[in-house]
């Protein structure tokens, strides 16, 4: 019953929004959304982040400025929605309005630094089960007669996948060596992009928070995930927590987060015909809906995206030495966004911890961007 009541103020929430656009983009293969709620209490529930999208960008279009979206994948959007989201929480901390700051989701701890308010939970709606994995095995699991394709599947079952540029579907990621380089993919090598179930299972130790925003808030972890169709649960909980079972102690406020799954009762048709090449954001507190051309990772028109990384660099670095933060630092404001990472030592730690753990499974070697993509400074 909780998972249809999402799934319903998800739908009617896109309605609303999608009232007056164009027919076009209210298309969408794939839709996410995220809903917070005060415990379970779908009383006080509300939509916080709406996308639609299934494709990423094309190498030739990767930047070495933070200025384009990489993945625009529906359920990976609704993650970037949702930190601009936290920002604007955070961001209320400044103000000089004792009201303001109690109207954040957020409370400063003596310790330092910020954590949510008791109670606050946020679920994730998504139409199908994430590509990669999840999506892979949970059809599969419910026939009888497909032995023949069940130990292919079997071999690669809770293997790191990687998603096809400008294609649909995945591929076990490749060999340890294979470092992707700006000039290869520049020079037309496919551009390798890790799959939505591996990026989930990854922010159930991280938290959905990133790198920048955890020098200042402890992890934030999704509570559930709703999925509309293309869906086993069972499957789907193994893909997302079974595999991170030896990934062993983790440091305070870090944790091997238990997600609830669930189906929905009607699940959605799906729409045939092919996939826009355009993925859509709408966040709460926002009256305008941002349309993203995935094939460029910019909005349509060329300029960047509110959910671009020099857009958060920019708003991490207008909060840096003004709000309490986690990580103690005495040192200047980090200039280069690879430098401002490297801050938050734990998440760091964390993250290298999760690499290794996948390894040791024999599940595969997580796939990184060229790192000069990370390597700009905060020059506007």
């Amino acid at each position: 019953e909780f998972a249809d009541s999402v799934y319903q103020l998800i739908t009617q929430k896109f309605q609303e929004v999608m009232d007056n656009c164009a027919a076009i983009h209210t298309r969408h293969k794939s839709l996410a959304g995220i809903v917070m709620t005060r415990g379970l209490d779908l009383w006080q529930a509300q939509v916080i982040v709406l996308t639609s999208g299934t494709k990423c960008i094309n190498g030739e279009y990767l930047n070495d400025r933070g200025l384009v979206v990489n993945d625009c994948h529906a359920e990976i959007v609704a993650r970037r929605a949702l930190i601009h989201f936290l920002y604007s929480q955070l961001e209320l901390h400044l103000s000089k309005r004792r009201e303001d700051g109690e109207r954040s989701i957020f409370v400063r701890l003596k310790e330092g630094g910020y954590r949510l308010k008791e109670n606050i939970l946020f679920h994730l709606y998504v139409t199908a089960s994430p590509c990669g994995d999840a999506r892979l095995n949970s059809p599969y699991e419910i026939t009888t007669d497909l032995n023949s394709i069940k130990h292919i599947v079997r071999k690669y079952r809770g293997h790191l996948r990687t998603k096809i540029e400008s294609g649909e579907g995945t591929i076990p990621a490749r060999c340890p060596n294979a470092v992707q380089t700006w000039d290869g993919v520049l020079l037309g090598e496919q551009l390798v992009t890790m799959s939505c179930t591996d990026k989930i299972a990854r922010w159930n130790v991280l938290g959905l928070q990133g790198a920048l925003l955890s020098y200042f808030i402890e992890p934030v972890y999704l509570h559930s995930i709703i999925v509309g169709s293309l869906c086993h649960t069972g499957h789907l909980s193994r893909v997302m927590s079974h595999r991170l079972e030896d990934v062993g102690h983790l440091p305070a406020s870090y944790r091997r987060n238990q997600l609830l799954l669930s189906g929905v009762s009607n699940a959605q048709m799906r729409q045939a015909g092919k996939s826009p090449t355009f993925s859509v954001n709408w966040i709460m507190g926002n009256t305008d809906l941002e349309l993203i051309n995935a094939t460029t990772g910019k909005r349509h028109g060329g300029g960047s995206s509110r959910l671009c990384k020099h857009m958060f660099y920019t708003r991490w670095a207008k909060l840096y030495g003004k709000l309490s933060t986690r990580v103690p630092s005495h040192e200047e404001m980090p200039s280069i966004y690879s430098e401002a990472k490297l801050v938050a030592h734990t998440y760091q730690s964390v993250k290298q911890q999760l690499f290794k753990a996948f390894q040791r499974a024999g599940l595969g070697v997580w796939a990184k961007k060229p790192p000069e993509q990370d390597q700009f400074p905060l020059a506007v």
